[in-house]
């Protein structure tokens, strides 16, 4: 393979990943104006609707990860890395209050399963990017 189709190659790969991203914030955002249309017209529990907004997710993320070919998981490694920095602004919120409670400890275990997930996705990239490193003689 020359240069120049690896380059289009990389092109392709990055405008389909921008593509699933885009797809993927729309969806997102549907399904949030769709729950919180929902949730106070069912006049049910707080909790519920959060559960609820929290499995769809779950279920959104598997499908929109699984549909990915295997070209694009080094591109949306990159993508998850700025989601978690966003999550972990979250958990340190979460994580604030100055008395304890359930929130402060579910905070703090966000914020180290992000740090996991932070840190291990620069490894993988770093790991990736030294594949296409010429090799020294």
């Amino acid at each position: 393979m020359d240069t120049h189709s690896v380059t289009e190659a990389a092109k392709a790969v990055a405008e389909k990943a921008a593509e699933l991203a885009a797809n993927a914030q729309i969806l997102a955002t549907q399904a949030a104006g769709m729950a919180s249309e929902t949730a106070p017209a069912a006049g049910g529990n707080e909790f519920w609707f959060l559960l609820t907004v929290f499995v769809l997710a779950v279920f959104l993320g598997f499908y929109v990860v699984w549909s990915v070919t295997p070209a694009l998981h080094s591109p949306l490694m990159g993508v998850t890395n700025a989601i978690s920095s966003v999550i972990i602004v979250g958990a340190l919120i979460a994580a604030g209050p100055a008395e304890f409670s359930g929130s402060q400890v579910l905070g703090f275990f966000a914020v180290m399963l992000a740090s996991v997930n932070i840190f291990g996705g620069f490894i993988v990239t770093q790991r990736m990017l030294q594949m296409f490193k010429k090799k020294q003689k």
